[in-house]
């Protein structure tokens, strides 16, 4: 039994979706498109270009809809990993002062004035 054809983005199963998956083709739960390299058997961050395909013209983003003639989905493409990162990511901007919990550029600059001794 081959592993199922899932959203790289989600997870969500596409097996309700045509093959050969077409340039505009979208996941019906999460609306990402598919024809992307992340979802694709060729894609290696560890390779130049982020590909195995020698052949394949370079693409920058990753997870955009692309025209590459190289595409081909790759079952169990969605990166559990990338969403244990993410997660463990708010922890570490709220502790150096990132993401939502930053202060706002106002109270920073009132803070330097107070440090400096400006009023």
């Amino acid at each position: 039994m081959s592993a199922e054809l899932v959203c790289w983005k989600c997870g969500a199963s596409l097996k309700a979706l045509p093959l050969p998956l077409g340039r505009r083709a979208e996941c019906l739960a999460c609306g990402a498109e598919l024809h992307v390299c992340r979802l694709c058997r060729h894609h290696d961050t560890g390779k130049a270009k982020q590909c195995r395909e020698l052949a394949a013209d370079e693409v920058k983003n990753k997870t955009s809809a692309n025209f590459c003639d190289w595409f081909q989905p790759k079952a169990g493409a969605f990166d559990t990993n990338a969403t244990a990162v993410s997660a463990q990511t708010t922890p570490l901007e709220s502790l150096f002062g990132g993401g939502s919990s930053a202060k706002p550029a106002a109270d920073a600059r009132s803070e330097l004035d107070k440090l400096f001794g400006k009023n």
